[in-house]
């Protein structure tokens, strides 16, 4: 079940959600609204031919920081990565899942491809997928709101909470836009015959 402005605050209350910082302005009648950080991770298009998803692109990207009243601008078909200002944590019986906010869907900037759900256990800044699938370029500001999370009920607490050993958690605890680690599924201990 999805928690309601009023369980969000009982959540948050307890312990169960931690958002830092936190207003209660931004509770919804269903989500909590998130701000954008100032760091932005620019793709390097130019310096190589194409992504080998089995290794390691140390140098794919450049950070760029916004400052206080200057726009970052998003060109159109651009695609980089943001963080949220807000560390989120999660109790071992909630999930969560970020949206972007329909006023700027409908100027066409998407804030995440496929990175919306939010495990249990998870703790850190959420990193964005930022595209522009508009014509014209997006201004974006460091503090803006830039989505919303809402938040659901599981039916346990989970055995493995994100974090856990087992799992080999690749973005725990993350601060700032994190580049893509998916070159570690590469070097599990499953080999192919």
């Amino acid at each position: 079940m999805v928690l309601s402005d009023r369980s969000i605050r009982e959540a948050i209350e307890s312990g169960r959600i931690g958002i830092e910082p936190y207003s209660d302005r931004d509770v919804q009648p269903a989500s909590v609204d998130f701000h954008l950080a100032n760091k932005i991770l620019v793709f390097r298009n130019s310096t190589l031919p194409y992504i080998d998803l089995r290794k390691e692109v140390p140098n794919l990207t450049d950070e760029v920081i916004i400052k206080d009243d200057e726009p970052f601008m998003l060109h159109p078909g651009e695609f980089v990565l943001g963080s949220t200002l807000e560390k989120l944590s999660l109790s071992n019986d909630l999930v969560a899942r970020i949206e972007g906010k329909s006023s700027l869907g409908r100027l066409g900037l998407m804030i995440h491809s496929t990175a919306g759900f939010i495990d249990p256990g998870w703790s850190g800044n959420l990193t964005l997928e930022l595209a522009n699938v508009s014509r014209l370029p997006i201004t974006l500001y460091f503090g803006m709101r830039i989505g919303q999370i809402s938040f659901q009920q599981m039916t346990t607490e989970v055995d493995r909470p994100y974090g856990s050993k087992e799992l080999s958690s690749r973005y725990q605890g993350q601060e700032s836009p994190t580049a893509s680690r998916a070159h570690l599924d590469f070097d599990s201990h499953i080999k192919r015959s």
